[in-house]
């Protein structure tokens, strides 16, 4: 039989005693943990001056529920872009649709709506129309950001450039102010 360079220490073979005093520990630890529990959490939010009314819970006005004010003869409207939230701080959402008619040809001017939905009735309706389709603009990206609606604009220098090829770029930006959406131009924003 050979020997062990390094004797046998006492610790590595386990026993009951060692089984029993780590059960002590562990009961300890546990018991110790319930009695010092920390205080209960008091935070509540209070409202402060600049606290808004309190935040209505609802989904934002459905587009595809819409009748638009748009005349397309033989085809019919279509959404093609859309972006939603809060315009005008009431704590509901609205939508903001980029509508225009399903052309088979060409580039359709699009006409961009805001939609909200009555409390009475839950059904979308048209409250502004922040581009007309007769102004013959193509929109080519919205979004709703800080209470505002902020676009990208594509249009035409002059009536010889063809309706398939916008060469004008403007961003514009509108804003719930007074009743009324007030249309401005971003910084940065710029013609191409």
């Amino acid at each position: 039989m050979q020997q062990s360079a390094v004797p046998e220490l006492a610790h590595t073979h386990t026993r009951p005693i060692h089984w029993l005093a780590t059960a002590t520990a562990v009961a300890a630890v546990v018991a110790l943990s319930s009695v010092l529990q920390p205080n209960s959490a008091t935070a509540a939010q209070t409202a402060g001056p600049d606290a808004k009314k309190p935040t209505t819970v609802t989904t934002p006005p459905d587009p595809a529920h819409v009748d638009f004010p748009l005349e397309c003869g033989p085809v019919k409207a279509v959404v093609v872009k859309k972006a939603t939230g809060d315009l005008d701080g009431d704590g509901s959402p609205e939508t903001v649709a980029v509508v225009h008619c399903d052309s088979p040809m060409g580039t359709p001017p699009d006409g961009v709506y805001v939609l909200t939905q009555g409390a009475e009735t839950n059904a979308p309706r048209v409250v502004a129309t922040l581009v007309n389709p007769k102004e013959g603009i193509t929109v080519s990206d919205i979004a709703v950001r800080d209470e505002a609606v902020v676009t990208d604009l594509l249009g035409y220098s002059t009536e010889d450039v063809p309706r398939c090829c916008p060469d004008v770029k403007n961003s514009a930006k509108w804003q719930w102010k007074n009743g009324a959406f007030v249309r401005s131009t971003p910084s940065g924003a710029h013609s191409v």
